[in-house]
């Protein structure tokens, strides 16, 4: 089937803007579209994007929201279980606090490992204080340790060492089996010992 447009064209030809009412019907329709069509998109542009950027934005704003509700609603419903475990965290940490030697416990420290070391049958060669090391929320207590005795006495000293009552932890151990005397052996370790930052400060 074979349309011809010429005629509809046609139409069109000679138009005049200051004379739209005389104007044929197709001519019209096709300006009404056209205008409705620049409407619409203006009004788009111009009204409607801007409102559906706000939509989206408060859409978002209105996940968060459910999400930080549901959390508090969370928290609120359990706040009798978290003060509790807020109590018993708060009750180990001081009692951790207490397990740090205070600043004039410290030299005492040395006579505590003295002690536990002769009682297990180790002979001291090096028990010195090194350098404090200052971290974030504590201050390191280095001690450089030798000692000369027998693995089994050994094994005695490192369990003495954690059942003291103060925190003392043993780090970067290095056995000397090349100078062995009547079946000793050669141990250098590093104690460290702590002290909270905030009590050092008050």
């Amino acid at each position: 089937m074979n349309i011809d447009l010429t005629q509809f064209f046609e139409q069109f030809e000679g138009l005049e803007a200051d004379n739209v009412g005389q104007w044929p019907k197709a001519a019209k329709v096709t300006l009404a579209v056209f205008i409705a069509i620049v409407v619409l998109v203006l009004g788009y542009f111009l009204l409607i994007s801007d409102k559906i950027t706000t939509l989206d934005n408060y859409v978002a704003e209105e996940v968060s929201l459910k999400s930080q509700y549901q959390i508090k609603y969370h928290v609120a419903a359990n706040l009798e279980l978290f003060e509790q475990q807020m109590k018993e965290a708060e009750a180990l940490f001081a009692n951790q606090l207490r397990s740090l030697p205070e600043s004039h416990e410290t030299p005492g420290l040395l006579d505590d490992i003295t002690f536990v070391g002769t009682t297990s049958g180790l002979k001291f060669v090096k028990l010195n204080w090194q350098p404090e090391i200052t971290r974030e929320i504590y201050i390191e207590l280095p001690i450089d340790i030798e000692v000369v005795g027998s693995y089994h006495e050994f094994g005695n000293f490192v369990s003495k060492i954690a059942g003291l009552p103060r925190i003392v932890t043993l780090h970067d151990f290095d056995v000397d089996i090349n100078n062995m005397e009547n079946g000793l052996l050669g141990l250098k370790l590093q104690a460290k010992t702590y002290r909270y930052r905030e009590a050092e400060e008050k």
